[in-house]
């Protein structure tokens, strides 16, 4: 049989994003508690990669996604978790960031700290640099084998090879989208010569948000597809349960034509 083909895909595994506060050379500006510490380096590993390119400028900007955790107080004896509670998803590219802090329902009115900065955005955008004294993301590669078939893929799952995708999209007739990321969730069936992916975290550039920077659109999602040419993704968006009150939650559907690549990155 011919040798499968090779594709490179970033190795999501050994891949992670560093960022460091140091308050004696820069006060912290996406803190909602006084740190015990003056210095804290944090190591976050990664979940997805996005590339956007410009089809107007040729411009690709590179945008990856952190693993999620939750606000906490490092280094106390005790009462680590901070009341209240949000769950903390950093997305980074070369130059800027975004921060999303979900806590029990939308617009819940945290402060930062110092207070006189005002309420924690819960999509809070800036400058790397501005945040952070240092920061950088280093990716990790590998040849992946190009899974052509759903017979290979179905092997491979069987196998327990360690699989990631590539989805490329359009978007607004203006912009590529090609993202990266480990397939943690797929179901498969040999009898009927099936398989579906349904995994994430990943990032969805949302342009009805009709912010000028290209980080400040992009949202959480989960993504589903069981051919090479379509994806879904369940886009994480502030979902009313009442009049009053709405939360963070995985509820708006989107649909997009795309190239779905699978990878056997064992």
């Amino acid at each position: 049989s011919e040798e499968q083909p090779m594709s490179r895909i970033c190795d999501f595994t050994n891949s992670y994003f560093h960022f460091r506060i140091d308050l004696e050379r820069q006060p912290a500006v996406t803190v909602s508690h006084k740190p015990p510490f003056t210095m804290n380096h944090v190591r976050i590993q990664l979940e997805c990669r996005c590339v956007i390119t410009d089809t107007r400028s040729g411009e690709d900007t590179q945008f990856v996604l952190g693993a999620a955790c939750k606000t906490e107080r490092v280094g106390v004896d005790r009462d680590v978790w901070t009341a209240p509670n949000a769950d903390f998803n950093p997305v980074v590219s070369e130059t800027d960031f975004l921060i999303m802090k979900c806590w029990d329902r939308c617009d819940k009115g945290v402060l930062l700290y110092p207070p006189s900065l005002g309420v924690q955005p819960e999509r809070q955008v800036g400058r790397a640099a501005e945040a952070w004294v240092l920061h950088r993301t280093d990716l990790t590669w590998r040849d992946g084998k190009v899974l052509e078939t759903v017979e290979q893929l179905i092997d491979a799952v069987f196998r327990n090879r360690a699989l990631s995708a590539r989805t490329e999209f359009a978007l607004d007739g203006r912009y590529r989208v090609a993202l990266e990321y480990p397939v943690k969730t797929l179901n498969v069936s040999d009898r009927d010569g099936h398989y579906q992916v349904d995994t994430g975290p990943v990032l969805f550039p949302d342009l009805s948000l009709g912010e000028e920077a290209l980080i400040a659109n992009l949202r959480l999602a989960y993504v589903a597809h069981n051919a090479p040419d379509w994806a879904e993704f369940l886009v994480n968006v502030p979902t009313p349960l009442t009049e009053e009150i709405a939360v963070h939650h995985y509820s708006k559907p989107q649909r997009v034509k795309a190239k779905n690549t699978m990878l056997d990155v064992s």
